[in-house]
């Protein structure tokens, strides 16, 4: 596949951002928002925003049981932010009633990094990102607690983990789309070809 179609789930969040970066990276990238769109597509990103918010709309616009479906079977998924959070099987600090898609054998803390006003900037040595470290905008983010045996550890920061993959689901707690460094979203494109 030469040009894989890129989802970006477009309930809430930062979607252009992405939509650009994957074009620039090489991608088709499309917004997708209900269940026959993510049928249509070789990967999906989901994105940052608030992942309470993006927990109901998804489940609202009939998209989150076919999503879970399309991941466990393999879907290449990237998510930044409330996207980690969304791909972390257990979650720390969310509503009693939020639901994610799974996928990534994490337990996740939301806004572990601080509010809004605590947000930052932190050059982050990742692996399997050439080119020396990639800018991290962490905004409200969250940091992966603990990791199951089939999850790799890509990225720290502070001792924390911020980036992790597994098999074909991959996720940061920073936001690369932000940058203009589209490194990991390039990282993000290769993983689609290659499944």
């Amino acid at each position: 596949m030469s040009t894989p179609v890129i989802g970006v789930l477009a309930l809430q969040g930062d979607v252009r951002e992405h939509l650009v970066a994957l074009a620039e990276a090489d991608a088709q990238a499309r917004p997708v928002r209900r269940a026959e769109e993510l049928a249509e597509v070789d990967g999906l990103v989901i994105p940052g925003g608030e992942s309470t918010t993006m927990s109901k709309l998804a489940v609202a616009f009939g998209v989150l049981e076919p999503l879970r479906e399309r991941v466990r079977a393999g879907l290449p998924t990237y998510g930044t932010c409330a996207g980690m959070i969304m791909l972390a099987n257990k979650i720390l600090d969310g509503r009693e009633d939020q639901e994610t898609v799974g996928g990534i054998d994490m337990i996740v803390r939301r806004n572990a990094f601080g509010r809004q006003n605590e947000s930052f900037e932190a050059a982050v040595d990742f692996t399997g990102v050439d080119g020396g470290p990639v800018e991290g905008v962490f905004i409200r983010a969250p940091w992966v607690e603990s990791v199951g045996g089939d999850v790799e550890v890509l990225a720290t920061h502070e001792e924390h983990m911020v980036a992790v993959r597994q098999g074909q689901v991959l996720a940061t707690s920073f936001h690369p789309e932000l940058t203009g460094d589209h490194r990991v979203h390039r990282l993000f494109v290769d993983m689609v070809r290659g499944a």
